[in-house]
């Protein structure tokens, strides 16, 4: 499941919903991965732009992957501005078995930094920049895929 949100995430909601959904599901693994704006190089926040048809389409061969390992994925992620020390980011797998769980969430993460469609733009004095030196290069799309 994907969700997006407007703004930062509330961490402690997301996380028990999630729980609770599960709750009665047999699995014998949660693992939660949440990331937290830092300040770094005087921002204020970061703001996310999200290119959808391509995100869904991304996750939903996640989604597949988890499957056939018979575990399941679950993410959310901000749209717009999120201030320092918020969540913009979180992803969990539920899995019967803790060693699935604890490779899947790593590799999820991992392609999630380098091939999800999200752009990252620097709140600086109440304006975005984009976060060039920051941001990773995505195979095949346009500048940033020209980033070396």
């Amino acid at each position: 499941m994907l969700y997006l949100y407007e703004g930062s995430l509330d961490v402690p909601t997301i996380l028990k919903e999630w729980y609770e959904a599960e709750a009665t599901s047999n699995y014998g693994a949660f693992i939660p991965f949440v990331g937290t704006v830092r300040d770094e190089e005087g921002i204020e926040g970061l703001s996310f732009d999200i290119y959808e048809p391509i995100l869904n389409s991304w996750f939903e061969a996640w989604a597949q992957k988890a499957k056939e390992r018979g575990a399941i994925i679950k993410m959310a992620h901000s749209r717009g501005d999120v201030m320092n020390h918020e969540s913009s980011y979180i992803a969990a797998v539920f899995s019967p078995k803790r060693r699935v769980a604890l490779e899947f969430i790593e590799e999820f993460v991992e392609d999630f930094k380098a091939s999800a469609p999200i752009w990252k733009y620097d709140l600086i004095g109440g304006k975005r920049v984009y976060a060039l030196d920051r941001s990773t290069a995505m195979q095949g799309s346009g500048i940033l895929g020209a980033k070396g």
